[in-house]
């Protein structure tokens, strides 16, 4: 049984969507839609699940959710040609091309074709040099997400030492730059390691705050913790439906506290997408937001 207390993400997505609810309140009643367009290349069903989730959500919240399914066969144009079709509807304000996308075509170049403040998932490189500059811009979601349940639960990151285990562009490195800004829910003093280092565990050890993000199933064991530190289970894999976390959950003996094996980091994630579509909607129509 574990000792640890839990941070769930759910009542942190939750808040988060009820926020963006308000805010599609207000849109509409200015008589604008917000609509978060959605491309999917392939067969993989994890990743076609993902989406129905993310349709879903945005029905509840009265976002339009304009979706173009891409064969396996599509060429990097044919994949060009239907990013370019969203990023120039007057009436679509987010795009997101679900990740992973076949081997023979090239996400980061099809991403770059994205107008950068249409990117919901904040992974454009001009997204990215904003975060790192600190400027507005829509933030990567899973960072994000860590930080801001962070902040819900009432775990305090300003001047303590958080350890990234893991350097991906998705989730180590954006995190480590969001969580060094000075703001008030960040302000740490972060360190990132990574599996290529021998002797990672030396740094683990040492953190009061440890994020797992190197998509390595049960690579963070109790012997990795600082006893009574925070664990932020960010990093994750599938075996079919099955989801096989970075974070063993013995790892809940030795921890202060610990997010859930599943409903931790995922749903606040799908929240921020939401966020940051919200936010692009406002930006369309000219309400400037801080990030």
């Amino acid at each position: 049984m574990s000792a640890a207390r839990l941070l769930p993400g759910g009542p942190v997505a939750e808040a988060i969507l009820a926020e963006v609810a308000e805010g599609v309140v207000g849109l509409r009643a200015a008589g604008v839609t917000p609509a978060l367009a959605t491309v999917l290349v392939g067969d993989d069903q994890a990743s076609a699940g993902y989406i129905r989730i993310k349709q879903r959500q945005a029905a509840k919240l009265g976002f339009a959710s304009p979706h173009v399914r891409l064969p396996a066969s599509a060429s990097q144009a044919d994949l060009h040609a239907v990013l370019a079709d969203f990023d120039t509807d007057q009436d679509v304000h987010g795009v997101l091309l679900q990740y992973p996308i076949p081997g023979g075509l090239d996400y980061d170049r099809a991403l770059q074709t994205l107008e950068p403040d249409s990117d919901v998932d904040g992974m454009h490189p001009v997204n990215m040099g904003r975060l790192a500059l600190g400027l507005p811009g829509p933030l990567p979601c899973t960072p994000a997400a860590i930080e801001a349940l962070l902040a819900y639960h009432g775990v305090s990151v300003a001047g303590r030492e958080v350890v990234v285990l893991g350097r991906g562009a998705t989730l180590g490195r954006p995190l480590a730059m969001l969580l060094a800004q000075r703001r008030p829910t960040a302000d740490a003093a972060v360190t990132v390691v990574h599996t290529g280092v021998a002797d990672w565990p030396r740094y683990t050890r040492r953190a009061e705050i440890l994020v797992a993000a190197a998509g390595v199933p049960g690579i963070v064991r109790p012997e990795h913790v600082r006893p009574g530190a925070v664990v932020v289970g960010g990093g994750v894999r599938y075996a079919g439906r099955r989801l096989l976390p970075d974070v063993d959950p013995s790892c809940g003996r030795v921890a202060g506290a610990i997010t859930p094996r599943v409903g931790g980091v995922g749903p606040v994630t799908v929240a921020m997408l939401f966020r940051n579509a919200l936010r692009a909607a406002r930006s369309a129509v000219g309400v400037v937001e801080q990030s």
